[in-house]
């Protein structure tokens, strides 16, 4: 009795249940130009190549050495110039960037007495300049 009353309440008088049908919507046709590019894809120049970023540092001291890694760590060359610091504590920021670079099967080459390429993976480094650089006056082969 009480489920009839309910049924009375609620409107459910026996009637037939209807199944509803819902068309499939069709997708919108795309037209126009599409100007949405995934940010996976990289930047592109204007003829179509995916640009890189090289960043330049000029560290005074030891604890710059964590922002100029994570720069390789974000897949961006670097080339740091070590001649406003300290030998001894170039040398040691040489050493940690050198392990950065294998970290990320890098590669570390000197362009200059004092001065380094850094390059992650996916950058790829020609040429050699170290038959002008002088052995004797360098502190980074200590």
């Amino acid at each position: 009795m009480a489920a009839n009353f309910l049924k009375s309440l609620f409107g459910d008088d026996d009637l037939e249940q209807q199944d509803e049908y819902y068309e499939n919507p069709q997708p919108a046709s795309h037209q126009g130009n599409n100007k949405v590019v995934s940010f996976s894809e990289g930047q592109a120049n204007r003829a179509g190549q995916t640009t890189s970023k090289i960043s330049l540092y000029e560290p005074r001291m030891y604890a710059d050495v964590k922002q100029i890694a994570s720069q390789l760590l974000a897949d961006r060359a670097i080339v740091v110039n070590f001649t406003q610091m300290d030998p001894k504590a170039a040398a040691r920021m040489v050493d940690f960037l050198n392990g950065t670079v294998f970290a990320i099967k890098g590669e570390m080459k000197r362009i200059g007495k004092e001065i380094f390429l850094c390059a992650p993976n996916n950058f790829e480094v020609s040429g050699n300049l170290s038959s002008n650089l002088k052995a004797e006056s360098d502190h980074f082969n200590d």
